[in-house]
């Protein structure tokens, strides 16, 4: 089966082995005359990042970089890429990398020309329409992981440095223009970075699937991403070089990402705040809170994964789908508690604070109160 395609849901996608050609054209197509390759850190000097700047210094359009980027980016981050956006005199952003990169990307771009600061734009009500939509610059997304779906998304997650919670900012605006999936670009993703985001995509699914919420078209592209990462994220870890699976998990993320527009839940509610406070990988924290979280929503959600684990070849229905969870987790080595990465009991406090206000909260099929999640928090420590 060839992996090829050129899709416009939810936004125009090039997808493909070798697409990252591409960059200039896509660049063309989104208006942008002097991009500015937002990415992470850790993907500034590899050879990748260097090779997509190569293509658009050799079109054109200039070899402009910015990557004071965390792995959970903060406000901070983002002013410091506003500032390098003007003084560069750039017109657009070209957000590359996994999630951190992805995210803070696309909100340079949204505040490239906002006079409001940043939390004036928070997931909340109808804040977003504080924004000025047309001073926001374009965008073009090139995703390096297979897990978030930040590529498909019209929000980021940016932390709060001071209070260390992490905030989700909207704006249908943010939605990159263009969208270059190129599995080529996850070769060389450790083994551990390759099973947490490929546990990331899986969670976005589950939590997709379990949302109380009417959106049948989400429910159907949830199951499928379900059963593309069983299927393939085994071969992707023990064969990085193995493009037909890399292929099928960036399809996975970007259906993940598409899926919970119908709602996530008390997953990314306590995985959230943990990240924000502890620093986590995101993915790989989701993956430790998914058998406590399905075992709570169980009553809720019983008969809809007895009807998954048939499609997804898992005998013994929900119970059946709940203990291939835990071995799932296990064959990549993901820690059965938090507090294997550095996760303290003394924070509880402050993660149920935190995961109280979070916007997943409401796509959970049981009601999350702050004694429930406080339960959850002890199981998951």
């Amino acid at each position: 089966m060839s992996l090829v395609g050129n899709w416009s849901y939810p936004t125009a996608i090039r997808f493909g082995a070798g697409r990252i050609n591409e960059l200039p054209d896509a660049c063309a197509k989104a208006g942008m005359k002097r991009p500015l390759l937002v990415t992470d850190k850790g993907l500034a000097d590899l050879p990748i990042t260097k090779a997509a700047l190569d293509t658009i210094k050799a079109a054109g359009l200039g070899r402009g970089l910015f990557s004071d980027v965390d792995p959970n980016p903060s406000e901070v981050n983002l002013y410091a890429g506003v500032e390098a956006f003007k003084a560069g005199g750039h017109d657009g952003v070209i957000a590359f990398g996994g999630g951190s990169g992805l995210d803070l990307g696309k909100m340079v771009a949204f505040m490239s020309g906002q006079t409001r600061p940043l939390w004036d734009f928070e997931d909340i009500g109808d804040w977003w329409t504080r924004a000025d939509p047309d001073a926001i610059a374009p965008i073009i997304a090139v995703p390096t992981t297979a897990g978030t779906g930040s590529e498909v998304g019209r929000a980021a997650i940016i932390t709060n440095s001071v209070t260390h919670e992490k905030k989700i900012i909207f704006h249908p605006k943010v939605l990159p223009s263009v969208v270059i999936c190129d599995p080529e670009l996850t070769v060389g993703m450790p083994r551990f970075i390759t099973a947490g985001t490929g546990l990331d995509a899986f969670a976005h699914c589950v939590e997709a699937y379990s949302s109380p919420h009417y959106h049948p078209m989400s429910q159907g592209i949830a199951l499928e991403g379900m059963r593309l990462v069983i299927d393939y994220l085994p071969r992707a870890y023990a064969d990085g070089t193995d493009i037909e699976a890399r292929g099928q998990l960036m399809s996975a993320a970007a259906m993940g990402a598409t899926a919970f527009q119908k709602g996530l839940g008390a997953i990314h509610a306590l995985s959230h705040p943990v990240g924000a406070i502890f620093n986590t990988h995101h993915g790989t924290t989701n993956a430790v809170c998914m058998p406590a979280v399905l075992a709570f929503n169980a009553p809720a959600i019983k008969d809809r994964f007895d009807r998954a684990a048939g499609f997804l070849g898992i005998a013994g229905g929900f119970e059946g789908f709940q203990a291939f969870v835990q071995q799932f987790n296990d064959s990549f080595g993901i820690p059965r508690k938090l507090g294997e990465l550095g996760v303290t009991r003394d924070k509880i406090d402050a993660l149920v604070q935190g995961a109280i206000k979070d916007p997943s909260c409401g796509g959970n099929p049981i009601e999350l109160t702050e004694e429930n999640l406080r339960t959850l928090f002890e199981q998951v420590i």
